[in-house]
């Protein structure tokens, strides 16, 4: 028969793990949204800069645009200078100035030709981000909606096993509980551990043959030798002979 306390304290020891997992799972949901929220701030980013590289090139080609009213403006000036002008000189000079002007109006108007085709593919790129964005939303969603509920999972699982271990707790000796604690609180949490195959599962270090066979029969509470934790045997589970 076991041990009364050894009974108790393994109770408290699957109940501080079952806690202990519950508060993992529900720690780790922030850094899961906040993932998600990455990914999806990503696939915003690449929509963003597409629109944004369109609307570059909307504002470029505006800009020669008016550039190229305002040389128009200057070059027809000029030439309606040239009838007043008096001397073949003045002419020249006068001629020279609409050549820069007109030459300055082809480049630019190339420049707008080339914004133009660019401002085109621009366009085109947003309608495929945009698709894009509202293909993947959707499943962004998904995946924030499933975190909601493993959070509110994981939430409820906590409340539950903290009032597991505070039974737990409550069913445990003043002494063995002592003794639970001072070890817990030097080995991260966890008092006891599992001997099996004649070795503690905690720190791996051999047991003695008669402490494995004494460790069977679960009568008394006993602690690894080396790493001072509580240890417990688990019996296999009987076999079932189904017959021929």
């Amino acid at each position: 028969m076991m041990n009364p306390d050894l009974q108790a304290l393994i109770a408290l020891h699957e109940a501080e793990t079952a806690l202990r997992a519950a508060e993992a799972a529900l720690a780790r949901c922030p850094a899961d949204r906040a993932a998600i929220q990455a990914r999806l701030d990503a696939e915003r980013g690449r929509l963003d800069a597409a629109r944004a590289a369109a609307e570059g090139s909307t504002k470029a080609r505006r800009k020669l645009e008016a550039e190229i009213q305002d040389l128009e403006a200057k070059r027809a000036k000029y030439k309606g200078q040239q009838g007043e002008v008096k001397t073949n000189k003045e002419y020249q000079a006068l001629l020279h100035e609409i050549e820069n002007v007109e030459r300055e109006i082809r480049s630019r108007e190339d420049a707008a030709l080339a914004e133009m085709e660019a401002g085109e593919n621009h366009a085109a790129d947003v309608k495929r981000e945009e698709a894009h964005f509202r293909e993947v939303e959707g499943s962004f969603a998904a995946e924030f909606s499933a975190v909601d509920a493993r959070e509110a999972k994981a939430r409820a699982e906590v409340e539950t096993a903290q009032v597991a271990r505070e039974g737990a707790v409550a069913a445990v000796a003043e002494g063995p509980l002592a003794q639970y604690q001072r070890i817990a609180k030097l080995r991260g949490g966890v008092a006891l551990a599992e001997a099996k195959d004649a070795s503690c599962l905690a720190c791996r270090v051999k047991l003695r043959p008669q402490q494995m066979l004494d460790l069977k029969k679960n009568e008394q509470v006993t602690q690894c030798p080396s790493c001072q934790r509580i240890l417990y045997f688990v019996p296999e589970p009987p076999t079932v002979d189904h017959g021929p």
